[in-house]
C-alpha cells in the first residue's frame, strides 16, 4: 500500500516535472521564434559610421573623399579586395564565419574556458559579424545590455545580407588607424596602391592593424607590426590557406611604404574637389551631408585630361618661387569641365586662381571685339586698318587714347589675319571704334562674361579683369559654332543607399552667335599657331587643328585656344601683380600646347566644321581686292556668301608688289610650304 502511493507520487512529480520542460521548451521555441521573426521582419537601425562623401569622375571612377578633414574611408567591391586580406582577415578573426548565424556558440564556450584557465580575458569570443555590429550600430562599452544587443544585431545581420556581403562591410568599414576606414584607404595610405593589388606581405600586415591601430601601426612601431603580421601569416598556415615557404618568404619580405607625410590621394584634382563642394552647396547638400552623408558624386572630371594637365603645369612653372598658374579645359559640346587647376601646389596654397577677377586678359580679349564687328558687318577678313602709332579720341572728342604696340613694333596696311597672328594693337582699336564699344561689351556679357566692362577704347586690349573660367567659357562658344553650353561639373548625386537625390540636366545649346561668323573667327585664328603668328613658336607641339589667341600684360601671360572637343583658358602670372619677365610670359603657350596634345592623344584630329554660307577666295593682301592675273600676292581667306570683296585688283606691277608694304603677308608659295594636311585638305574643301 505505501509503496503503491510513493510510486504514484513519483509518478506525478514525473508528469508535472515533463510537464513543465515541455512548456518551457514550447515556450522557449517560441520566444525565439518570435525574437527571430521580429528580427527578421524589423529593419537595421541607422549606421552609426559617418560616410565620407566620395567624388567619381565621368566613368564612375573614384577621384577622392569629400572630407573635411583627417578622416578617410573608400568603399569597394569584395572582388576589388586581394584575397589574402580576405583570407587573413578570416584566419585571424573568425575561423568559423561560414558556419555560424552571427553568434558562434563553440567560439564563446572555448573563450570561456581559455579565459578561466588563466583568470584573464586571454581570448575574444566576438564574431566578425559581431564586430561589424559594434562598428555599425553601438558604442565600444564593457557591458551586458551592450553585448545583449550586439549577438541580436549580428543574428539580424546575418538575416539581412549574405556572407560575403557581410566580410565587404566589415572591410571597408574597420579601422585601419592614422584616419584611414576600410581597407582600400589603407592600402592607399600605406603602400600607395588599390586594396586589389596587395602583396600576401602587404594585406597580412594591414590585417594585424585593427586588433590595435596605433600599437600594431607600421608608421609607429615596426616590431610590434612585424609581430602581428607572423600571427595572421601562421594562421593562415594552420588553415591551409598558405604553405610555410609562402609565410616564411612574406615574412622575410622588405615592405615599402608611404611617408605619413606623403597622402597625395588627397590631392587628386583638389581645386576641381573644391569646387564641386561649392556647387553642391549651391544645389542645398549642407556641408554636413557632404562629410558625413556617403554620397556618391559623378562629375565631369576627366582623369586623362586631369593628368595632362598636371603634367603640363608640373613641366613648365617652377616649382620654387612664386610664379603661379592656371587651366581650365571645357567640353564646348556639352559644358562639362574637364580639367582645373587653381594653382601649381594645393598643399601651400588652395586659392583657385582659375576664378579670379582681377587679371586682365590682353590681347586674348581681341577675338570677342573682332566677333562683335563681325556680326554687325562693320570688317571682314579683307578689311584694312593701317598699323602706325595712332591716337583715338572718344567721349565726344573730349578724350584721347594713344595705344601701342609691343615693343613699338608696327606692321603697315595690314588685314585682319595678319593682325590677330601678330596681335596688332592699333587694328583692335581700329575695330572697336568701327563697331562701337557697347557692341563688344554686349558680345562679352552674350559670352559669358560679366565683369562690369566698362565701353572705353582700351577694352579692345584686354584692360579690365576677366577670369580664366569665363574667357574658357567664351572661347567655348567659338568652338561649338557659336552654341553657348552652361559650364558644368556635376552629373548627379546619389546617397549612401543608392538613391538618386540629383542629376543634371541634359546639356541645353543656345546660340548666340551665328555659326558662320564663329567660323571666320577660328579660321583667322588658326593663323596665331602659323608662320608670323604669337604661338608660332609651339606650332611644331600641335598635329591637329587649333585655333586660339595669346595675351600678355605686365603681370599677366594668357593663352586660350580650342578644337573642336576642348576650350583651354591658360594663365601664369603672380599673385600680388608683380611684373612678370619675358621667359615668364613664355610658358603659357607651351603649356597649352602639351595639354592639348596629351589631353586629346587618343582622339583623332578633327576640322573645325564649314557652314554652308561660308565662301573662301584669293585676296590681294596689299589692297584687300579680289586677287587679279596681275596681283603676285595673294592670300586665301574666308567670307560670309555676300560679304567677300567684289572688286578685282589687276593693277599691280612686280615693282609695286616689292614696295607696297613691310606687313608681313606670306607669299601662297611659302605659305604652302608651312601648311599642314589639315589646312590644305580645309582650302581644297572650301574651294
Amino acid at each position: 500500500m505505501a509503496a503503491t502511493t510513493q510510486r504514484k507520487i513519483k509518478n506525478r512529480w514525473l508528469r508535472w516535472l515533463l510537464t513543465v520542460f515541455i512548456a518551457l521548451f514550447v515556450l522557449g521555441l517560441g520566444t525565439t521564434a518570435t525574437v527571430l521573426g521580429y528580427l527578421y521582419m524589423t529593419d537595421l537601425p541607422p549606421s552609426q559610421i559617418q560616410q565620407d562623401s566620395e567624388l567619381l569622375d565621368r566613368e564612375g571612377k573614384p577621384v577622392a573623399m569629400l572630407t573635411s578633414g583627417s578622416m578617410q574611408r573608400q568603399s569597394v567591391k569584395i572582388d576589388q579586395i586581394s584575397h589574402y586580406v580576405i583570407q587573413g582577415t578570416i584566419a585571424t578573426e573568425d575561423r568559423g564565419f561560414y558556419h555560424h548565424w552571427g553568434i558562434d556558440a563553440r567560439g564563446i564556450a572555448r573563450a570561456t574556458l581559455v579565459n578561466l584557465e588563466h583568470m584573464s580575458k586571454r581570448q575574444g569570443a566576438s564574431t566578425l559579424t559581431q564586430q561589424l555590429a559594434r562598428n555599425l550600430y553601438l558604442t565600444h562599452e564593457r557591458t551586458w545590455k551592450r553585448k545583449l544587443k550586439e549577438a541580436l544585431l549580428a543574428v539580424q545581420l546575418e538575416m539581412k545580407y549574405s556572407k560575403n556581403e557581410i566580410l565587404e562591410l566589415y572591410l571597408n568599414n574597420v579601422y585601419y588607424g592614422h584616419g584611414s576606414y576600410g581597407i582600400e584607404a589603407a592600402s592607399h595610405m600605406y603602400f600607395g596602391k588599390s586594396a586589389h593589388k596587395l602583396t600576401l606581405a602587404e594585406g597580412a600586415m594591414l590585417v594585424g592593424i585593427p586588433r590595435g591601430p596605433s600599437y600594431y601601426s607600421p608608421w609607429l612601431n615596426m616590431k610590434n607590426a612585424k609581430d602581428r603580421q607572423q600571427v595572421i601569416l601562421r594562421g593562415m598556415v594552420e588553415l591551409d590557406q598558405i604553405t610555410d615557404t609562402q609565410a616564411k618568404e612574406a615574412y622575410d619580405e622588405v615592405l615599402t611604404f608611404r611617408s605619413r607625410a606623403d597622402r597625395s590621394e588627397l590631392l587628386v584634382a583638389p581645386f576641381f574637389r573644391d569646387y564641386v563642394k561649392k556647387e553642391l552647396n549651391a544645389l542645398g547638400i549642407s556641408e554636413a551631408t557632404l562629410s558625413t552623408g556617403g554620397l556618391r558624386i559623378y562629375t565631369t572630371l576627366d582623369r586623362q585630361v586631369q593628368a595632362a594637365a598636371d603634367a603640363a603645369i608640373a613641366k613648365h612653372v617652377p616649382e620654387e618661387g612664386d610664379l603661379q598658374a592656371a587651366m581650365v579645359a571645357i567640353d564646348p559640346r556639352s559644358g562639362d569641365v574637364k580639367a582645373m587647376i587653381g594653382g601649381k601646389d594645393y598643399r601651400t596654397n588652395q586659392y583657385n586662381r582659375v576664378f579670379a577677377e582681377t587679371r586682365q586678359p590682353g590681347s586674348s580679349f581681341k577675338p570677342i571685339v573682332y566677333l562683335a564687328a563681325l556680326e554687325k558687318k562693320a570688317i571682314t577678313a579683307a578689311t584694312r586698318f593701317v598699323s602706325q602709332p595712332t591716337s583715338f579720341t572718344y567721349d565726344e572728342g573730349r578724350k584721347v587714347y594713344k595705344p601701342n604696340n609691343y615693343g613699338d613694333k608696327y606692321y603697315g596696311d595690314i588685314m585682319l589675319r595678319q593682325a590677330i597672328a601678330a596681335s596688332d594693337n592699333i587694328y583692335a582699336v581700329n575695330t572697336l571704334m568701327q563697331v562701337g564699344a557697347e557692341q563688344v561689351v554686349n558680345m562679352a556679357e552674350r559670352l559669358g562674361i560679366q565683369n562690369g566692362l566698362k565701353p572705353l577704347p582700351s577694352l579692345a586690349l584686354g584692360t579690365f579683369p576677366v577670369s580664366p573660367f569665363q574667357m574658357a567659357t567664351a572661347y567655348a562658344v567659338l568652338s561649338n559654332e557659336g552654341k553657348q553650353v552652361t559650364p558644368r561639373t556635376v552629373l548627379a548625386v546619389t546617397d549612401a543607399g543608392g538613391r538618386l537625390l540629383y542629376e543634371a540636366p541634359a546639356p541645353v545649346e543656345k546660340q548666340v552667335v551665328l555659326p558662320e561668323e564663329a567660323y571666320i573667327l577660328t579660321n583667322l585664328m588658326e593663323s596665331v599657331f602659323e608662320a608670323g603668328g604669337t604661338g608660332n613658336r609651339v606650332s611644331t607641339l600641335i598635329k591637329r587643328p587649333v585655333a586660339g589667341k595669346t595675351g600678355t600684360t605686365d603681370s599677366d601671360s594668357w593663352i586660350v585656344g580650342y578644337t573642336p572637343e576642348l576650350a583651354t583658358a591658360v594663365w601664369v602670372g603672380y599673385d600680388k601683380g608683380k611684373r612678370i619677365t619675358q621667359s615668364d610670359a613664355r610658358r603659357s603657350a607651351p603649356i597649352f600646347a602639351q595639354f592639348t596634345e596629351k589631353a586629346l592623344a587618343n582622339v583623332p584630329p578633327k576640322l573645325f566644321p564649314v557652314p554652308d554660307n561660308i565662301v573662301s577666295t584669293y585676296i590681294d593682301p596689299n589692297t584687300g581686292k579680289l586677287a587679279g592675273e596681275g596681283c603676285s600676292a595673294k592670300q586665301l581667306e574666308t567670307f560670309v556668301r555676300g560679304t567677300e570683296p567684289k572688286e578685282i585688283c589687276n593693277e599691280h606691277d612686280q615693282q609695286q608688289v616689292r614696295n607696297k608694304s613691310k606687313s608681313e603677308t606670306v607669299l601662297p608659295e611659302a605659305e604652302d610650304k608651312k601648311k599642314s594636311w589639315w589646312q590644305h585638305f580645309k582650302r581644297w574643301w572650301s574651294e
